[in-house]
């Protein structure tokens, strides 16, 4: 008999949903100082990834800062218990959000949104964030490997008002039928999933094959990109979502090329701001042109 794991995992994030914030901050730091012991594999690629983006700075200052995103990754791994077993008044308190006029404004005016959002590690409170200001949207999702943490996953992202839940399988198409119907969409747009629907875009100066999608949905569908920015504070415990203005005359009369490099300085330019708070543990370069060896 295939044991059940969800109850655990309940009992888990629920502990992390409903403990003091200094108490939560502690498990984090803890498991800060724990994940790059234990997850010897991302610490490599962290280290690398590091060394690509930022090869002006020392080893020291890039060991300084992969410990922080550690840190700042494992605070965010407690705090998915905040997001999705947290009240609701809580959330709202810890994950404080800015902007939102922006997309009040567009949906006002019945545009199709993409909300643009990067791999900073605060995206799933963002995500959550984002599910209490607007009663409808939708975002791509990717199904666990575990069925038990598959079901607390995605009833923990669908946990406010309508949140479609798109399977990768369906991809951009399935993302398309809900903009159609005027659905904000949340997007991630910085993964490397191979060289289908990519190109090879300069990323920290390194060619990266990044997905044209979004350039492409904003000029077959008239969609508006608004950037979704996203920090913790590990002091604090808060977290700050950040909606920007719409990206001006996009994509313009770029070539999806092209227009994808500017989304990809974008991010750049963000990331710059704290690089700490980047998703540094994923193989953003795991795609290499022909001919080229690997990073990994």
């Amino acid at each position: 008999m295939a044991f059940d794991k969800k109850p655990l995992i309940r009992a888990l994030l629920g502990y992390f949903g409903r403990c003091p914030t200094p108490t939560r901050l502690r498990w984090g730091r803890v498991l800060g100082w724990l994940l790059p012991r234990l997850l010897r594999s991302r610490a490599h690629i962290v280290r690398v990834n590091l060394a690509l983006c930022f090869p002006e700075l020392s080893q020291n200052q890039r060991n300084v800062l992969a410990q922080r995103h550690f840190h700042l990754l494992a605070q965010s791994f407690v705090d998915r218990g905040l997001c999705w077993f947290g009240t609701q008044q809580r959330i709202m308190d810890s994950v404080l959000l800015t902007g939102e006029q922006h997309l009040q404004t567009l949906l006002e005016q019945g545009r199709r949104i993409i909300m643009f959002a990067p791999h900073f590690i605060a995206l799933d409170a963002a995500a959550t964030r984002l599910t209490l200001f607007l009663k409808e949207s939708a975002t791509l999702y990717t199904r666990q490997s575990d069925a038990d943490v598959d079901e607390v996953v995605r009833q923990g992202r669908g946990r406010f008002n309508q949140v479609h839940l798109i399977s990768r399988h369906d991809g951009v198409r399935g993302l398309i039928r809900q903009l159609r119907r005027g659905i904000p969409v949340y997007y991630l747009p910085d993964m490397d999933f191979g060289r289908q629907g990519s190109a090879f875009v300069p990323f920290f100066n390194v060619p990266a094959a990044t997905l044209l999608s979004a350039a492409q949905i904003a000029a077959n569908w008239d969609a508006t990109i608004v950037p979704v920015i996203s920090r913790l504070d590990p002091d604090t415990g808060q977290y700050q979502v950040t909606i920007g203005p719409p990206v001006q005359d996009f994509p313009g009369d770029d070539d999806p090329i092209s227009a994808t490099a500017r989304l990809n300085h974008l991010i750049e330019t963000e990331i710059r701001t704290d690089p700490a708070q980047y998703y540094w543990v994923h193989r953003r370069f795991k795609t290499r042109p022909e001919g080229q060896v690997g990073f990994y």
